[in-house]
C-alpha cells in the first residue's frame, strides 16, 4: 500500500455522500482528512459520525475564534467528539489560545479520550502583503505569521497553519518541537486557484513541514485515487532519496 502519514486530504464538500466517496478513495495512502466548515455546516455531527466509519483520523478545521470563554466551551465539545486535530485562530489573542489548549488537555483527561493537537490558524494562504495592508495590518505576511506563532507557541499550542513560505522562518523561531501544518501545497500542474503562497509537496517536505495539507488538487480530479497515489508516491521517493 502506498501511504504518507504526513499527508492531510481536505474534503472540502458540503454533500455527505460526495464527502463519503472521497474519503473512501483517498483513506489508504494519507495520515488524515481535514473537514471543514463547509461540511460541518452542512452535516453536522452526524455527518462526521458517519466519516469515521472509513478509519481514518480526522482534521476538525472550524478555525474557533471568539472570547475565550466560549472557545474553551467549543474546543471542549470537539474533543469529545474524538478528532485528532483542531485549529483556532490565532488572532484571538493568548488568553483566548491558552483557554483552548487547557480545555483540551482538561476534557482529554475527564474523559479518557487522546488530546487532540490544538494548531493556531497564522495568515490565510489566500492573502499577500497588498491584502493585510487592505485590512489594516501594518507588517508583511511573513512578519506577522511569525509574531503569532510565536504568540501561539508562548499560549500552549501544540502548532500553527502556516504557509509553506513561512515554514524557515517559524521553525527557525518556534523549534523542531512545533508542529507545522502546512496548507498552500500544489503539485506542479496544479492550478493555484485562490491560494496565492503554494508550493510543491517536496518543496514543502524539504522545507520542514510535519503535516501538508492537500485538498482540490486530489478531491478536484477526475480519479482521485490515482491522484493522491502518485502525490504520495512522489512523496515517498523524495523521502527515500533525501
Amino acid at each position: 500500500m502506498t501511504k504518507c502519514e504526513k499527508l492531510i486530504c481536505a474534503i472540502d464538500a458540503a454533500d455527505q455522500f460526495t464527502a463519503a466517496s472521497l474519503v473512501a478513495s483517498v483513506r489508504n495512502h494519507v495520515g488524515a482528512v481535514k473537514l471543514g466548515m463547509e461540511f460541518f455546516t452542512a452535516n453536522g455531527v452526524k455527518g462526521l459520525r458517519e466519516i469515521e466509519k472509513y478509519n481514518v483520523p480526522v482534521f476538525l478545521d472550524l478555525k474557533f475564534h471568539d472570547i475565550p470563554n466560549t472557545v474553551s466551551a467549543a474546543v471542549s465539545a470537539a474533543v469529545k467528539l474524538g478528532a485528532f486535530m483542531l485549529t483556532v485562530h490565532c488572532a484571538g489573542g493568548p488568553e483566548m489560545m491558552r483557554a483552548a489548549a487547557d480545555a483540551a488537555s482538561e476534557t482529554a483527561e475527564s474523559t479518557g479520550r487522546e488530546r487532540p493537537f490544538i494548531i493556531g490558524v497564522t495568515v490565510l494562504t489566500s492573502l499577500d502583503n497588498d491584502d493585510m495592508k487592505s485590512i489594516g495590518y501594518e507588517f508583511t505576511v511573513k512578519k506577522q505569521a511569525r509574531l503569532l506563532a510565536d504568540l501561539a507557541k508562548e499560549s500552549g499550542l501544540d502548532g500553527v497553519v502556516c504557509s509553506p513560505h513561512e515554514i524557515r522562518l517559524i521553525r527557525r523561531q518556534c523549534g523542531d518541537d512545533f508542529t507545522l501544518v502546512v496548507p498552500g501545497i500544489r503539485p506542479k500542474d496544479a492550478p493555484s486557484i485562490d491560494q496565492k503562497r503554494v508550493m510543491t509537496p517536496e518543496e514543502a517536505l524539504k522545507l520542514g513541514a510535519d503535516y501538508l495539507v492537500i485538498g482540490r488538487p486530489i478531491t478536484g480530479a477526475k480519479d482521485p485515487g490515482a491522484t493522491v497515489r502518485r502525490i504520495v508516491d512522489g512523496l515517498n521517493s523524495y523521502k527515500s532519496d533525501s
